[in-house]
């Protein structure tokens, strides 16, 4: 069967899900940006087969099996919607809508058509990061004490820097935490077993005016920076560039998490270190061939050449041909695109969700980090401890 996937959005993250795609053994049948112009250009981009003339077209189109929503934020829960009231099965990249309460609707609405339903929580997929779950698995870490890290990048660090996950009307109300804090807190959670069950946060905005004509900062080109803009008009900011939270676990763990879009030559640092009564675990995701492996009488570093048999599932290049983002894209696609051949088996895994879950992130996976983004809003503009729903 090959699968027959749209995507709606033309920006960088849609071309990387389009590579996923292919490596999936599947087609990129159309593709739909903010106008039909923009959508005929992005076609070639992306190597889809049409154009669609809106993503609200694209998404009930009998012409696809599946639709990857890759379009600014506020436009996710209308596009999942639409997607799924029309039989299609839905990759959606998170926030999955802009409040934890939205998205468990979209969790209950996805549940009652039995489509596969899934988030690029991505970093779930790199086989140090299975590896680092698998060690806490196996219980050589002992019992939990310490969750802690940090999720930097320099992106949004200049008052030029402008992007449209800035302004809350298309982005949401949480920018810094909400992009990559998310991620930050999925992958922790997803590794030690552990919940953030209450916390208290602190954000700021260091940077309270931004150019109205910003550059569209976040290419990933690696080339030279385009000359500065003359000065222009600002526009006010609320959205945080930066957070800092304390949180305790269902489990009795404490932690710490500092996430920022403007720390200077951090570039996609997302670093967390778990600390265990007999052992620790840390992963730097800007060097990430290895997992340090901390103990009293000895420390290791395990390298990406002798790994467990979740961590291989997915190794699919041998070490030192480093493993990178596209791959792990790739990988979480390749899961996704099994269940969505083979459907019945993704309806019993998430019917036995007490005994089974899927392979990949779920819309429930995104329900939660929107959730834990509503208690780091709440706690930072209260003051004050939160629970997390």
């Amino acid at each position: 069967m090959t699968v027959r996937a749209g995507i709606a959005g033309a920006g960088m993250v849609a071309a990387v899900h389009a590579d996923a795609i292919r490596r999936a053994g599947a087609s990129v049948v159309g593709v739909a940006a903010s106008t039909p112009e923009r959508s005929k250009a992005a076609a070639p981009r992306v190597g889809a087969g049409r154009a669609f003339d809106s993503a609200e077209e694209l998404a009930v189109s009998d012409e696809i099996d599946v639709l990857h929503v890759c379009t600014p934020n506020a436009l996710h829960g209308p596009l999942v919607r639409a997607a799924l009231s029309a039989g299609k099965h839905v990759v959606c990249e998170k926030p999955l809508s802009l409040t934890g309460a939205d998205s468990e609707a979209l969790v209950e609405l996805a549940a009652s058509t039995g489509l596969v339903n899934a988030v690029p929580l991505v970093y779930r997929y790199h086989p140090m990061t299975v590896e680092a779950r698998e060690r806490v698995r196996r219980d050589e870490l002992g019992p939990i004490r310490l969750i802690h890290g940090h999720y930097l990048q320099d992106w949004l660090a200049r008052p030029e820097d402008n992007n449209w996950r800035v302004d809350p009307a298309v982005g949401g109300a949480s920018r810094a935490f909400a992009d990559i804090g998310s991620h930050w807190c999925d992958l922790v959670e997803w590794i030690s077993g552990h919940r953030i069950s209450e916390l208290t946060a602190a954000t700021q905005t260091v940077l309270p005016q931004r150019s109205a004509a910003g550059r569209e900062t976040f290419t990933g080109s690696g080339g030279e920076s385009p000359p500065e803009p003359a000065e222009t008009e600002r526009i006010a900011v609320t959205t945080e560039d930066a957070v800092q939270v304390l949180f305790r676990t269902d489990r009795g763990a404490t932690g710490a998490l500092v996430v920022s879009q403007v720390s200077p030559g951090r570039k996609n640092r997302l670093w967390f270190e778990i600390d265990g009564a007999e052992r620790s675990v840390s992963y730097d995701g800007e060097d990430p061939e290895s997992l340090l492996l901390g103990g009293r009488d000895r420390t290791e570093i395990v390298r990406r050449d002798a790994l467990s048999e979740p961590a291989n599932r997915i190794n699919a290049v041998p070490a030192g041909h480093p493993w990178g983002y596209r791959d792990c894209f790739a990988a979480f696609t390749a899961d996704v695109y099994a269940a969505i051949r083979d459907p019945r088996a993704f309806a019993e895994s998430a019917e036995t969700a007490a005994r089974a879950v899927p392979a990949f992130p779920t819309f429930a996976d995104a329900a939660r980090t929107a959730h834990i983004t509503d208690a780091v809003l709440a706690s930072a503009a209260h003051r004050s401890w939160i629970e997390v729903s």
